[in-house]
């Protein structure tokens, strides 16, 4: 698992005085940035082999400005050219959002998919969540 922890900024809020809804997928980027360096490890965009696929995001509680937020990343599933995350942000002890990404190994040259090397994938496997 990987964890990144947030202090939210004083205009991540709304007008209701919670963390708005736009925030959290900018959130479970930055949650996203380890597995980022396992393909790129310089993060240089010219190299840059990832796109995204799907994003889903439950809101289970509301966030709130003046505290930390932590989130948490897991892999849930690695196919053939793709892989699964499951993301989380907890607050207080308390799970306010959950998440996935599915992201694809890109050629951009190409503009296909391409199977995912065979050392990443044993370095994704040191992270994934057996309980999906």
């Amino acid at each position: 698992m990987f964890v990144k922890t947030i202090d939210p900024r004083f205009g991540d809020t709304d007008a209701l005085g919670h963390i708005n809804n736009t925030v959290l997928p900018q959130w479970f980027e930055i949650g996203r940035e380890p597995v980022f360096s396992i393909f790129t490890p310089d993060l240089d965009p010219k190299k840059w082999c990832l796109i995204m696929a799907n994003m889903n995001i439950d809101y289970t509680a509301q966030l709130h400005y003046g505290h930390s937020v932590e989130i948490r990343t897991t892999v849930n599933k690695i196919g053939n050219s793709s892989f699964q995350l499951g993301h989380e942000a907890w607050q207080k002890g308390t799970l306010c959002a959950k998440g996935t990404a599915t992201i694809i190994h890109f050629d951009y040259a190409l503009q296909k998919s391409v199977p995912i090397p065979e050392d990443i994938r044993k370095e994704l496997m040191e992270h994934i969540d057996f309980s999906q």
